[in-house]
């Protein structure tokens, strides 16, 4: 069994997730996302797996998103330009993300991953 955990090692969401990951015995693959970000393969099949709208999927707290003003653009893109966009830069995306089999969780709730 396979965990990718997918991180911005300053982001306190993930540390807290890293942590629980740890305390509780899980493996993992720990990828750093702005040095190793998520491609468009990768986030068409997370998006599919994880069952969430495509907007779960920006870090709508991000300077970046801010910056772009995203919330008025994203509602007239298409899937495959937000995809696109999203793979272009680690920051936009939500995190952390953890991949096992067929499951990606986005962000962390501690309910959702002592289910996993």
């Amino acid at each position: 069994m396979s965990v990718l955990f997918v991180e911005y090692p300053k982001c306190t969401t993930c540390i807290k997730a890293k942590k629980f990951l740890k305390e509780n015995g899980v493996e993992f693959e720990d990828r750093h996302i702005v040095e190793n970000n998520p491609t468009v393969e990768e986030l068409n099949q997370w998006i599919d797996k994880s069952g969430l709208e495509l907007k779960k999927f920006f870090n709508t707290s991000g300077k970046l998103y801010k910056e772009m003003n995203l919330k008025d653009k994203l509602k007239d893109m298409t899937r495959e330009e937000c995809v696109e966009l999203l793979a272009t830069n680690g920051m936009l995306v939500k995190r952390p993300i953890l991949v096992k089999d067929d499951k990606v969780l986005v962000g962390f709730k501690e309910e959702q991953y002592k289910e996993i």
